[in-house]
């Protein structure tokens, strides 16, 4: 809405548009034309325009990387601590994690998905991530992921256990990795 706002286009007309079906609401501001295919990944394009300096992370990056059987319930995102706000997104429902430093910066890919830039971290990232947060995920998420990403992907030990340093659970990790690995 603020785009079309600042390029002219008023508020009722948005409304108008909405109501006569050539607008869809996605959530709260964000719009788009209604005769577009369906979004791939609506929830995570949504996140993306609400909290545009947010990053996907956790079980929600673990499902886009396609190394979990969890269903996702929630979008999880990071935000860095004490320069962000949290988003006000009535739906989907998003969880924020707060990060700081390079535990924030570190291993952020970015994804074009239906048109829209999504940050998400890593694969690597998202392991080591996961073993930091394992008492608010579980454990088994993440023990449950790192046997999906050996099966799955080419494993990239060297870039797991640098993620694993910057977040500070090396020792936590190094046991699984090995016997996993």
């Amino acid at each position: 809405m603020s785009e079309a706002i600042e390029s002219g286009i008023h508020r009722r007309t948005l409304y108008s548009m909405r109501d006569a079906g050539i607008l869809e609401q996605i959530s709260r501001g964000l719009y788009r034309l209604a005769d577009l295919p369906e979004l791939t990944d609506a929830d995570l394009v949504t996140v993306a325009m609400r909290a545009p300096t947010g990053v996907i992370c956790l079980v929600s990056a673990l499902s886009y990387h396609n190394i979990t059987s969890q269903i996702v319930h929630e979008i999880q995102v990071a935000l860095e601590r004490e320069k962000t706000e949290p988003p006000r997104i009535e739906y989907p429902p998003v969880r924020v994690f707060w990060f700081t430093g390079a535990a924030f910066s570190e291993g952020i890919e970015t994804h074009e998905i239906d048109g829209v830039t999504v940050r998400i971290y890593s694969p690597e990232k998202t392991l080591a991530d996961c073993f930091k947060f394992r008492n608010k995920i579980g454990v088994d998420i993440a023990i449950e992921a790192l046997k999906l990403y050996k099966e799955r992907m080419r494993i990239k030990a060297d870039d797991i256990l640098r993620y694993a340093r910057i977040c500070r659970v090396e020792k936590v990790m190094k046991p699984y990795l090995e016997a996993i690995l």
